[in-house]
Protein backbone atom coordinates (compact mmCIF):
# COMPACT_ATOMS: atom_id res chain seq x y z
CA UNK A 1 0.00 0.00 0.00
CA UNK A 2 1.50 3.44 -1.01
CA UNK A 3 0.57 6.82 1.26
CA UNK A 4 0.65 9.81 0.26
CA UNK A 5 3.40 10.31 2.27
CA UNK A 6 5.76 7.35 0.01
CA UNK A 7 4.38 9.82 -2.92
CA UNK A 8 5.66 12.87 -1.50
CA UNK A 9 8.86 11.50 -1.18
CA UNK A 10 9.18 9.36 -4.09
CA UNK A 11 8.58 13.21 -6.17
CA UNK A 12 10.52 15.44 -4.00
CA UNK A 13 13.83 12.23 -4.20
CA UNK A 14 16.65 13.72 -6.20
CA UNK A 15 19.37 11.33 -6.65
CA UNK A 16 22.85 12.18 -8.48
CA UNK A 17 22.64 8.23 -9.61
CA UNK A 18 20.23 6.62 -11.53
CA UNK A 19 17.22 5.24 -10.33
CA UNK A 20 15.77 2.04 -11.36
CA UNK A 21 11.60 1.68 -11.04
CA UNK A 22 10.21 -1.72 -11.46
CA UNK A 23 6.70 -2.32 -11.64
CA UNK A 24 5.67 -5.65 -11.66
CA UNK A 25 2.18 -7.66 -11.94
CA UNK A 26 1.81 -10.41 -9.22
CA UNK A 27 -2.01 -10.88 -10.08
CA UNK A 28 -2.14 -14.57 -8.79
CA UNK A 29 -4.76 -15.05 -11.41
CA UNK A 30 -1.68 -15.14 -14.10
CA UNK A 31 0.45 -17.36 -12.40
CA UNK A 32 2.05 -18.63 -8.87
CA UNK A 33 4.50 -17.08 -6.78
CA UNK A 34 7.64 -18.55 -9.15
CA UNK A 35 5.92 -17.35 -12.17
CA UNK A 36 6.37 -14.02 -11.69
CA UNK A 37 9.83 -14.59 -10.23
CA UNK A 38 10.94 -15.55 -13.24
CA UNK A 39 9.49 -12.59 -15.12
CA UNK A 40 11.08 -10.58 -13.22
CA UNK A 41 14.62 -12.09 -13.50
CA UNK A 42 13.82 -11.84 -17.29
CA UNK A 43 12.71 -8.43 -17.61
CA UNK A 44 16.07 -7.11 -15.25
CA UNK A 45 18.47 -9.24 -17.19
CA UNK A 46 19.56 -6.84 -19.23
CA UNK A 47 19.54 -3.67 -16.89
CA UNK A 48 22.53 -1.28 -17.21
CA UNK A 49 21.95 -0.89 -13.00
CA UNK A 50 22.92 -4.97 -12.24
CA UNK A 51 23.67 -3.50 -8.70
CA UNK A 52 20.17 -2.32 -8.49
CA UNK A 53 18.53 -5.15 -10.72
CA UNK A 54 19.97 -7.81 -7.86
CA UNK A 55 18.61 -6.08 -5.08
CA UNK A 56 14.83 -5.59 -6.07
CA UNK A 57 15.14 -9.52 -7.49
CA UNK A 58 16.59 -10.52 -3.89
CA UNK A 59 13.86 -8.58 -2.04
CA UNK A 60 10.92 -10.04 -4.97
CA UNK A 61 12.47 -13.64 -3.86
CA UNK A 62 13.37 -13.28 -0.04
CA UNK A 63 10.93 -10.24 1.61
CA UNK A 64 8.05 -9.58 -0.71
CA UNK A 65 5.00 -11.19 1.30
CA UNK A 66 2.51 -11.43 -2.04
CA UNK A 67 -0.22 -9.67 -0.55
CA UNK A 68 -1.55 -7.68 -3.61
CA UNK A 69 -1.69 -8.18 -7.06
CA UNK A 70 1.27 -5.79 -8.09
CA UNK A 71 4.24 -4.91 -6.52
CA UNK A 72 6.15 -1.47 -7.64
CA UNK A 73 10.00 -0.83 -6.86
CA UNK A 74 12.24 1.70 -6.61
CA UNK A 75 16.39 1.32 -6.14
CA UNK A 76 19.15 3.81 -6.25
CA UNK A 77 22.17 1.52 -5.04
CA UNK A 78 24.28 4.17 -4.39
CA UNK A 79 22.21 5.96 -2.16
CA UNK A 80 20.93 2.58 -0.29
CA UNK A 81 17.71 3.57 -1.60
CA UNK A 82 14.99 0.94 -2.06
CA UNK A 83 11.10 1.31 -1.86
CA UNK A 84 8.47 -1.29 -2.38
CA UNK A 85 4.57 -0.68 -2.27
CA UNK A 86 2.13 -3.51 -2.45
CA UNK A 87 -0.45 -2.48 -4.86
CA UNK A 88 -3.94 -4.35 -4.43
CA UNK A 89 -4.86 -3.65 -8.52
CA UNK A 90 -3.03 -5.23 -10.81
CA UNK A 91 -0.80 -3.07 -13.24
CA UNK A 92 1.03 -3.61 -16.24
CA UNK A 93 4.98 -4.82 -15.73
CA UNK A 94 7.69 -2.49 -17.02
CA UNK A 95 11.10 -1.25 -16.00
CA UNK A 96 12.14 1.87 -16.59
CA UNK A 97 16.19 3.74 -16.09
CA UNK A 98 16.01 7.33 -15.17
CA UNK A 99 17.28 10.33 -12.64
CA UNK A 100 14.01 9.89 -10.73
CA UNK A 101 11.46 7.56 -9.57
CA UNK A 102 9.29 6.70 -12.65
CA UNK A 103 6.18 7.55 -11.46
CA UNK A 104 3.60 7.71 -14.44
CA UNK A 105 1.91 4.11 -13.80
CA UNK A 106 1.32 5.39 -9.88
CA UNK A 107 -0.52 8.56 -11.53
CA UNK A 108 -2.79 6.44 -13.26
CA UNK A 109 -3.81 4.48 -10.29
CA UNK A 110 -4.07 7.39 -7.93
CA UNK A 111 -6.10 9.07 -11.15
CA UNK A 112 -8.38 6.29 -11.54
CA UNK A 113 -8.72 4.56 -8.11
CA UNK A 114 -7.46 7.18 -5.45
CA UNK A 115 -9.59 8.37 -2.39
CA UNK A 116 -13.38 7.05 -3.10
CA UNK A 117 -15.79 7.63 -0.17
CA UNK A 118 -18.78 5.81 0.18
CA UNK A 119 -21.36 6.09 2.07
CA UNK A 120 -24.44 3.60 2.43
CA UNK A 121 -27.43 4.87 4.21
CA UNK A 122 -30.99 4.60 5.35
CA UNK A 123 -33.74 6.54 7.13
CA UNK A 124 -31.97 5.26 11.14
CA UNK A 125 -27.90 5.45 9.93
CA UNK A 126 -25.07 5.42 7.62
CA UNK A 127 -22.02 3.04 7.18
CA UNK A 128 -18.89 5.00 5.68
CA UNK A 129 -15.99 3.98 4.08
CA UNK A 130 -12.52 4.84 2.64
CA UNK A 131 -11.16 3.01 0.00
CA UNK A 132 -7.72 3.65 -1.77
CA UNK A 133 -6.17 2.28 -4.86
CA UNK A 134 -8.70 -0.57 -4.49
CA UNK A 135 -8.10 -1.26 -0.82
CA UNK A 136 -10.60 -0.32 2.56
CA UNK A 137 -8.33 2.21 4.36
CA UNK A 138 -11.20 2.73 6.93
CA UNK A 139 -14.89 2.23 7.99
CA UNK A 140 -16.82 3.66 10.24
CA UNK A 141 -20.86 4.16 11.32
CA UNK A 142 -23.65 5.96 13.23
CA UNK A 143 -26.85 4.90 14.38
CA UNK A 144 -29.45 7.11 14.82
CA UNK A 145 -32.75 7.09 17.00
CA UNK A 146 -35.05 4.22 15.83
CA UNK A 147 -37.83 5.00 13.76
CA UNK A 148 -40.44 3.50 15.34
CA UNK A 149 -44.08 2.64 13.72
CA UNK A 150 -47.25 1.73 15.21
CA UNK A 151 -50.46 0.28 13.70
CA UNK A 152 -52.93 2.49 12.40
CA UNK A 153 -55.02 4.52 14.86
CA UNK A 154 -52.32 3.50 17.60
CA UNK A 155 -51.30 6.46 19.93
CA UNK A 156 -47.26 7.29 19.55
CA UNK A 157 -44.58 7.15 21.35
CA UNK A 158 -43.18 10.66 20.45
CA UNK A 159 -44.09 13.48 22.98
CA UNK A 160 -46.45 15.85 22.08
CA UNK A 161 -48.29 13.34 19.27
CA UNK A 162 -51.46 12.69 19.48
CA UNK A 163 -51.56 9.27 17.50
CA UNK A 164 -53.18 8.29 14.84
CA UNK A 165 -51.83 7.88 11.39
CA UNK A 166 -51.16 11.65 10.51
CA UNK A 167 -49.12 11.86 14.49
CA UNK A 168 -47.19 8.55 13.25
CA UNK A 169 -46.38 10.20 9.91
CA UNK A 170 -45.24 12.86 11.37
CA UNK A 171 -42.97 11.56 13.69
CA UNK A 172 -41.08 9.03 11.47
CA UNK A 173 -40.63 11.92 9.37
CA UNK A 174 -38.77 14.03 11.99
CA UNK A 175 -36.84 11.12 13.56
CA UNK A 176 -35.97 10.69 10.14
CA UNK A 177 -34.91 13.72 9.21
CA UNK A 178 -32.93 14.14 12.48
CA UNK A 179 -30.88 11.41 11.96
CA UNK A 180 -30.01 12.30 8.22
CA UNK A 181 -28.68 15.78 9.49
CA UNK A 182 -26.84 13.56 12.03
CA UNK A 183 -25.37 11.09 8.99
CA UNK A 184 -24.72 14.42 7.13
CA UNK A 185 -22.56 15.78 10.08
CA UNK A 186 -20.94 12.75 10.21
CA UNK A 187 -20.31 12.31 6.93
CA UNK A 188 -18.76 15.75 6.05
CA UNK A 189 -15.99 15.29 8.94
CA UNK A 190 -15.12 11.47 7.82
CA UNK A 191 -14.87 12.68 3.45
CA UNK A 192 -12.58 15.74 5.03
CA UNK A 193 -10.43 13.61 7.26
CA UNK A 194 -9.83 10.88 4.85
CA UNK A 195 -9.56 13.51 1.90
CA UNK A 196 -11.89 11.90 -0.64
CA UNK A 197 -11.70 13.00 -4.19
CA UNK A 198 -15.04 11.02 -5.37
CA UNK A 199 -18.09 10.28 -3.49
CA UNK A 200 -20.61 7.15 -3.81
CA UNK A 201 -23.69 6.85 -2.36
CA UNK A 202 -25.55 3.31 -1.59
CA UNK A 203 -29.29 2.78 -0.45
CA UNK A 204 -32.45 3.34 -1.40
CA UNK A 205 -33.85 5.71 -4.29
CA UNK A 206 -35.78 7.90 -2.24
CA UNK A 207 -32.83 7.56 0.72
CA UNK A 208 -30.02 8.36 -1.76
CA UNK A 209 -32.52 11.22 -2.90
CA UNK A 210 -32.71 12.63 0.80
CA UNK A 211 -29.15 12.26 1.89
CA UNK A 212 -28.15 14.12 -1.69
CA UNK A 213 -30.41 16.86 -1.03
CA UNK A 214 -28.79 18.05 2.29
CA UNK A 215 -25.31 17.24 1.70
CA UNK A 216 -23.19 20.52 1.49
CA UNK A 217 -22.86 21.54 -2.12
CA UNK A 218 -18.86 21.68 -1.92
CA UNK A 219 -19.55 17.90 -1.49
CA UNK A 220 -22.55 17.62 -3.61
CA UNK A 221 -19.58 17.86 -6.67
CA UNK A 222 -17.89 14.92 -5.43
CA UNK A 223 -20.95 12.63 -5.83
CA UNK A 224 -20.09 10.36 -9.17
CA UNK A 225 -23.13 7.66 -8.84
CA UNK A 226 -25.17 6.43 -6.33
CA UNK A 227 -26.36 2.30 -6.09
CA UNK A 228 -29.15 0.05 -4.48
CA UNK A 229 -27.33 -2.21 -1.60
CA UNK A 230 -28.87 -3.91 1.80
CA UNK A 231 -27.37 -1.80 4.91
CA UNK A 232 -25.30 -5.50 5.70
CA UNK A 233 -23.73 -5.87 2.98
CA UNK A 234 -19.98 -7.14 2.74
CA UNK A 235 -17.03 -4.59 2.03
CA UNK A 236 -15.89 -6.45 -0.77
CA UNK A 237 -19.62 -6.08 -1.92
CA UNK A 238 -19.61 -2.23 -1.35
CA UNK A 239 -15.62 -1.83 -3.00
CA UNK A 240 -17.22 -3.39 -6.52
CA UNK A 241 -20.38 -1.66 -7.12
CA UNK A 242 -18.26 1.53 -5.78
CA UNK A 243 -15.00 1.14 -8.33
CA UNK A 244 -17.53 -0.05 -11.22
CA UNK A 245 -19.28 3.29 -10.73
CA UNK A 246 -16.37 5.11 -10.51
CA UNK A 247 -14.67 3.39 -13.05
CA UNK A 248 -18.29 4.57 -15.84
CA UNK A 249 -17.97 7.85 -14.26
CA UNK A 250 -14.05 8.21 -14.84
CA UNK A 251 -14.70 7.41 -18.83
CA UNK A 252 -17.17 9.77 -18.38
CA UNK A 253 -15.05 13.05 -17.13
CA UNK A 254 -12.10 11.92 -19.31
CA UNK A 255 -13.96 12.43 -22.83
CA UNK A 256 -15.20 15.87 -21.18
CA UNK A 257 -11.92 17.24 -19.81
CA UNK A 258 -9.66 16.13 -23.15
CA UNK A 259 -12.80 18.09 -25.02
CA UNK A 260 -11.96 21.08 -22.87
CA UNK A 261 -8.62 21.14 -23.71
CA UNK A 262 -8.68 20.76 -27.40
CA UNK A 263 -11.49 23.74 -27.22
CA UNK A 264 -9.75 26.04 -24.44
CA UNK A 265 -6.35 25.54 -26.94
CA UNK A 266 -8.28 26.53 -30.20
CA UNK A 267 -8.88 29.68 -28.42
CA UNK A 268 -5.99 30.41 -27.04
CA UNK A 269 -7.09 30.97 -23.47
CA UNK A 270 -6.88 28.07 -20.23
CA UNK A 271 -5.73 25.55 -22.19
CA UNK A 272 -2.37 23.93 -24.42
CA UNK A 273 -2.20 20.99 -26.33
CA UNK A 274 1.05 19.50 -27.48
CA UNK A 275 4.50 18.46 -25.50
CA UNK A 276 6.25 21.98 -26.03
CA UNK A 277 3.36 24.17 -24.89
CA UNK A 278 2.86 22.02 -21.88
CA UNK A 279 6.21 22.05 -20.83
CA UNK A 280 5.97 25.65 -21.25
CA UNK A 281 3.15 25.87 -19.12
CA UNK A 282 4.79 23.70 -16.36
CA UNK A 283 7.64 25.46 -16.13
CA UNK A 284 5.25 29.33 -15.73
CA UNK A 285 3.53 27.45 -12.82
CA UNK A 286 0.31 27.87 -15.15
CA UNK A 287 -1.11 24.37 -14.97
CA UNK A 288 -3.91 23.23 -13.09
CA UNK A 289 -4.89 19.75 -14.21
CA UNK A 290 -2.05 17.57 -16.82
CA UNK A 291 -3.79 15.74 -19.58
CA UNK A 292 -1.58 12.62 -20.79
CA UNK A 293 -2.36 9.70 -23.05
CA UNK A 294 -1.59 6.15 -21.10
CA UNK A 295 2.11 5.05 -22.17
CA UNK A 296 2.57 8.15 -24.02
CA UNK A 297 6.81 9.05 -23.89
CA UNK A 298 9.10 11.13 -25.39
CA UNK A 299 12.42 11.91 -25.52
CA UNK A 300 14.16 15.16 -24.88
CA UNK A 301 17.04 17.30 -22.60
CA UNK A 302 16.86 18.81 -19.36
CA UNK A 303 18.95 22.13 -18.14
CA UNK A 304 21.16 21.25 -15.24
CA UNK A 305 20.99 24.48 -14.21
CA UNK A 306 17.79 25.69 -14.08
CA UNK A 307 15.43 22.66 -14.99
CA UNK A 308 14.34 24.23 -18.01
CA UNK A 309 12.78 20.85 -19.75
CA UNK A 310 13.21 20.92 -23.94
CA UNK A 311 10.99 18.58 -25.87
CA UNK A 312 13.85 18.23 -28.24
CA UNK A 313 17.60 18.20 -28.21
CA UNK A 314 18.92 21.05 -27.85
CA UNK A 315 22.51 22.47 -27.60
CA UNK A 316 22.32 24.87 -24.91
CA UNK A 317 19.23 25.93 -22.46
CA UNK A 318 17.59 29.08 -24.15
CA UNK A 319 17.21 31.10 -20.19
CA UNK A 320 20.54 30.50 -18.83
CA UNK A 321 23.16 29.34 -21.26
CA UNK A 322 23.47 26.01 -19.16
CA UNK A 323 24.67 22.20 -20.48
CA UNK A 324 21.21 20.37 -21.59
CA UNK A 325 20.96 16.84 -20.80
CA UNK A 326 19.31 14.11 -22.74
CA UNK A 327 16.65 12.42 -20.88
CA UNK A 328 14.66 9.70 -22.24
CA UNK A 329 11.05 10.60 -21.27
CA UNK A 330 9.93 14.30 -20.57
CA UNK A 331 6.08 13.17 -20.12
CA UNK A 332 7.22 11.34 -16.84
CA UNK A 333 8.89 14.36 -15.89
CA UNK A 334 6.02 16.47 -16.85
CA UNK A 335 3.61 14.28 -14.55
CA UNK A 336 6.36 14.66 -11.62
CA UNK A 337 6.71 18.44 -12.02
CA UNK A 338 2.94 18.83 -11.43
CA UNK A 339 1.72 16.62 -8.83
CA UNK A 340 4.90 18.37 -6.99
CA UNK A 341 3.23 21.62 -7.48
CA UNK A 342 0.06 20.31 -6.13
CA UNK A 343 -1.82 20.16 -9.43
CA UNK A 344 -3.77 17.59 -10.71
CA UNK A 345 -2.65 14.60 -13.01
CA UNK A 346 -5.55 13.23 -15.30
CA UNK A 347 -4.80 9.54 -17.37
CA UNK A 348 -6.43 8.81 -20.67
CA UNK A 349 -7.70 5.89 -21.77
CA UNK A 350 -6.76 5.56 -25.28
CA UNK A 351 -10.59 5.60 -26.00
CA UNK A 352 -10.87 8.83 -25.08
CA UNK A 353 -8.40 10.69 -27.32
CA UNK A 354 -9.63 13.36 -29.26
CA UNK A 355 -9.52 14.65 -32.39
CA UNK A 356 -7.13 17.20 -32.22
CA UNK A 357 -5.62 15.94 -29.06
CA UNK A 358 -1.72 15.59 -29.56
CA UNK A 359 -0.72 13.07 -26.52
CA UNK A 360 -0.73 15.42 -23.82
CA UNK A 361 -1.77 19.02 -22.69
CA UNK A 362 -3.15 20.84 -19.91
CA UNK A 363 -5.75 22.70 -18.48
CA UNK A 364 -4.74 26.27 -17.40
CA UNK A 365 -4.84 28.49 -13.62
CA UNK A 366 -4.55 31.48 -15.87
Amino acid sequence: MITELNMQELLHYQPEHPVLSVYLNTDPAEGNAEFHRLRLRSMTKDVPLATDADAIVEFIERHHDWSGKSVAIFSCSPDNFLRSYSLALPIQSRVRVSDRPHLKPLADLLDSYGGYGVVLVDKQGARFFHFHLGELQEQDGMLGESVRHTKRGGGSQATGMRGGVAGQTGYVEEVTERNMRDAIEFATHFFAEKHVRRIVIGGTDDNVAMFRSVLPKAWQSLIVGAFPISMVASEHEVLQKAMSIGEEAEKRREFQLVKQVVTNSAKGKGGVVGIQDTLDAIRAGRVHTLVIQGGYRQMGARCDTCGYISSKPVDGCPFCSGAMEIVSDVADLAVGEVMRSGGEVEVLHPEHIEEGFDHIGALLRY
